[in-house]
């Protein structure tokens, strides 16, 4: 009897207990590693959270993939019923629980941003935590970034950068290899750049000397007196004609501001081919009025490059106005 009235009983209801756990089953979610989830904070542990993703068992989230920094206390970045988004990063274990990350998040939005920040040639600032052999460390975005010691400008030696703010540019961003490469001596040639000009002379010192040319730093930054720039005499070595320490006159030929160089010449500043050898002093005397005869040499030239382009263009314009007269005939 008592079975009959539950059979009426569930007959009324419309389903079973079976027919409940079958659509359970049937709406269940299937979580899968890489997805992207809303989950609520339901237990803050000692070393990680126990997060509701709405799976039939509380996901975990260790205390390592809570931030893109190191983290101490989960309290640091979880808050007991917050609701936030959360990274799949594994599969079930053998309980039926899911690993997640915040870290991983954060990790793929701070690619995303040096990207953007790469594209725009952004300047970014950060400080040196740690030099090696190669160069200096930086965090941008929270990301590990590398500076080689080829592209730190300063004087002073890595280890005592430790601690101090660089502005930076960016050199190689590269997700895939988890390269991500600065330049700290491109960032100060691009500030000096925008108060620099092709044809000004300069002051600067003579800072280093090699077979291929002289590296002479203007106003805090350096910029490369190739040996073939020097003179219009054949010269063997730089040596013979600067020591270290020489202040000397430059005038800039060359502002590339994509590769942070900045080109010099004392071979354009001669009253007479050969006076760089000969008398460095009359150069740099005459320095001011050989630059002008550059830059008014500079200046025809770019005349007869418009007028060059205009002539260009109105025979263009005269070609066309021909073939439709040619068309119309026709």
């Amino acid at each position: 009897m008592v079975n009959q009235v539950e059979k009426e009983r569930d007959t009324d209801i419309g389903f079973t207990h079976e027919d409940f756990a079958a659509l359970l089953d049937k709406y269940d979610y299937h979580f899968n590693p890489g997805d992207t989830v809303a989950g609520t904070v339901f237990s803050l542990e000692p070393r990680g959270a126990l997060i509701d993703i709405g799976a039939k068992t509380a996901a975990y989230i260790p205390i390592q993939e809570m931030s893109i920094n190191r983290v101490e206390s989960p309290d640091e970045v979880l808050q007991a019923n917050e609701t936030r988004e959360f990274f799949i990063l594994t599969d079930e274990n053998e309980d039926g629980q899911l690993t997640l990350s915040i870290r991983r998040i954060e990790y793929m939005r701070a690619w995303e941003r040096v990207r953007q920040l790469q594209k725009e040639d952004a300047t970014v600032r950060s400080g040196v935590f740690a030099t090696n052999r190669g160069g200096a460390l930086v965090r941008i975005e929270g990301l590990r970034g590398f500076i080689p010691g080829s592209h730190i400008s300063t004087r002073k030696p890595k280890e005592d950068l430790v601690g101090e703010d660089l502005p930076l540019k960016f050199l190689e961003v590269d997700e895939e290899r988890n390269r991500l490469v600065l330049s700290h001596r491109r960032a100060l040639v691009e500030r000096k750049m925008n108060g620099l000009q092709v044809g000004e002379v300069v002051l600067g010192n003579v800072r280093g000397l090699k077979p291929y040319g002289a590296f002479i730093d203007i106003g805090g930054v350096s910029g490369l007196l190739h040996i073939s720039e020097i003179s219009h005499d054949h010269i063997d070595t730089p040596h013979s004609v600067f020591n270290v320490n020489d202040e000397i006159k430059v005038m800039i030929i060359d502002l590339d501001a994509e590769r942070g160089r900045i080109s010099l010449s004392t071979k354009q500043l001669e009253p007479e081919p050969g006076d760089m050898v000969k008398n460095p002093d009359l150069v740099f005397d005459k320095a001011e009025e050989m630059a002008e005869k550059y830059r008014e040499q500079l200046r025809k030239q770019a005349e007869a490059k418009q007028q060059a382009e205009v002539a260009e263009e109105i025979e263009e314009e005269i070609a066309y106005i021909d073939e439709e007269d040619v068309e119309v005939e026709s």
